[in-house]
């Protein structure tokens, strides 16, 4: 099988706020001498692994980030009529295996969390699970042995794909599998402002005309480029030889990439949209992104059949300059307009059902 699978997606939405600022703005970037938007990699993951297309299609192998693993573990041992004092403590030394307990305020209530996200996969919630049961029924605090709750290579997906860091406990970090680039629009791009009013129902306007609410909310358009690579061997690695899984995380990751879109502001937007462009490589060749191919803004009419020039062209230089990129491409295409792909080499053109089963074959 391929050691690399190279995506590279355009996708393109109306006004929307996908990903915000510290002030409530989209995030941009300054590339090629022009303002862009910007969609962070840490925002995509997320909406990918917590869409339904990835949970459904991963079910039992999705793992969970959170700080509350010693709050879940002491709200369960009450539950089960464990006195406060051993559940307390019998909580605080499971927080304390995933990381540093946070400092409680003087006169807060301890909540057991600890001071950095950590992403476990479900067997290491189910051993939190069984040890809770057996400190219930035995009155007790757990011993050494018992805290040895965490696994060096969690059957999940997501933790196989992303990765995972634990400063505390390092021997159990796993090296992420995926890299996901910071999404960017191919042309220059504004943030502008929408001025809304909301208004009163009950207000007859006998004495106020006016607004019940006024506010001020930032918004942008554009055709964003998107890079994910995947090692595909590290991911068979972190999920202990299971390809079968490992394939199985590759096709939900890309149809959640081209199918799913980030939440911010939806209400507000309805920016829903899938990808317009998914150009698929595999290869043993050293992986690069093609965003150099917008270095220069697009401008024009024509903004996404020009955009989808850019990438194949660009794809093209590499090739001539650095030989091929790789072994063998598969494009996806929705954009009207469009109808061969202008790439060198071996090279096939279908649906998106199609371009993952060209990554899953030898072929």
């Amino acid at each position: 099988m391929s050691h690399f699978i190279q995506l590279h997606l355009l996708t393109s939405y109306p006004p929307a706020n996908l990903n915000r600022d510290d002030l409530g703005r989209p995030k941009t970037a300054l590339m090629g001498g022009a303002k862009r938007l910007r969609v962070s990699s840490q925002s995509l993951k997320r909406t990918w692994r917590t869409s339904a297309l990835f949970e459904e299609a991963l079910a039992g192998h999705v793992g969970t980030r959170t700080k509350r693993l010693g709050s879940e573990a002491y709200k369960e041992l009450i539950e089960k009529e464990l006195d406060e004092k051993t559940a307390a403590a019998s909580a605080e030394k499971i927080a304390g295996v995933f990381g540093k307990l946070r400092k409680v305020e003087k006169g807060e209530a301890k909540e057991f969390e600890i001071e950095q996200l950590v992403h476990v996969g479900l067997e290491e919630r189910q051993a939190i699970s069984a040890l809770v049961e057996t400190l219930a029924a035995e009155k007790r605090e757990p011993n050494d042995d018992e805290l040895k709750l965490l696994r060096h290579k969690p059957a999940a997906a997501d933790v196989a794909l992303f990765g995972r860091m634990l400063a505390a406990v390092p021997e159990y970090n796993v090296d992420a599998a995926c890299q996901v680039a910071h999404a960017i629009t191919v042309h220059a791009a504004e943030v502008e402002d929408d001025y809304f009013t909301a208004v009163d129902d009950l207000n007859s306007g006998d004495k106020d005309r006016g607004a019940a609410h006024i506010g001020e909310s930032g918004f942008g358009a554009g055709l964003f480029y998107l890079y994910i690579c995947i090692d595909r061997q590290q991911l068979v690695e972190n999920l202990q030889g299971n390809g079968e899984l490992a394939d199985q995380a590759i096709a939900a990751l890309v149809e959640a990439a081209a199918k799913t879109s980030p939440k911010g502001k939806q209400n507000s937007f309805g920016s829903r949209a899938h990808a317009s462009y998914v150009l698929a490589e595999k290869g043993n060749q050293q992986p690069r992104s093609l965003s150099t191919a917008y270095l220069r803004p697009i401008a024009g009419q024509d903004q996404a059949l020009d955009a989808i020039k850019r990438i194949e062209e660009q794809a093209n230089a590499f090739d001539s300059a650095y030989d091929a990129g790789a072994d063998s491409r598969f494009v996806t295409s929705a954009e009207t307009g469009y109808e061969e792909p202008q790439l060198k080499g071996n090279v096939k053109k279908g649906s998106l059902s199609e371009l993952i089963a060209f990554l899953k074959s030898d072929q």
